[in-house]
């Protein structure tokens, strides 16, 4: 789908604030409440809009410890054998393939180092894991809600920049 400079400007606006109204957006990006609501609509009949969800923070339900683990895995292991393997492990809340040596790349947040451990572990147990390498995140410096909203804003000084991220597709 080709997104205009208006159907970025109400994402920015969403990814910042998804409870926003549509007035509250038509008045930020220049349009009225209703076509707000028609490019909403239709970015979410695209896909181009997924959903919409709440932030929580992570600490507020105990989860204070996060680890990255790169997953090396044996033979031709696919990356959906992978994906529905460490599915299973609540604690693992995003998981990609990578390049380089490691196969996946796990991102798991847990109550404490010991829970890491643990989850580590039953990963590991996995038939097709080899090894783990894993690394304790000590404090986070980048946000991506926070690159997202910073980025939106430095499009309204500098026409060069988009307001959506240049990896996403234009």
């Amino acid at each position: 789908m080709e997104l205009d400079r208006l159907d970025r400007d109400i994402i920015g606006a969403l990814v910042e604030d998804a409870r926003a109204t549509y007035a509250d957006i038509g008045h930020r990006i220049g349009l009225s409440a209703s076509a707000v609501k028609r490019r909403v609509d239709r970015l979410r009949e695209t896909g181009a809009i997924t959903g919409f969800s709440a932030r929580i923070s992570p600490q507020a339900l105990g989860w204070t410890t996060e680890a990255y683990v790169e997953l090396f895995c044996q033979g031709k292991t696919s990356p959906s054998a992978i994906g529905i393997a460490v599915a299973q492990h609540p604690e693992v809340v995003s998981a990609c393939t990578i390049t380089g040596e490691a196969d996946a790349l796990l991102h798991i947040r847990a109550t404490d180092v010991r829970h890491v451990e643990r989850v580590i572990e039953r990963i590991a147990a996995e038939p097709f894991v080899v090894r783990t390498k894993s690394s304790i995140v000590l404090s986070r410096l980048v946000d991506d809600a926070q690159r997202i909203g910073a980025a939106r804003r430095q499009d309204a000084t500098d026409p060069r920049q988009h307001a959506i991220p240049a990896a996403w597709p234009a």
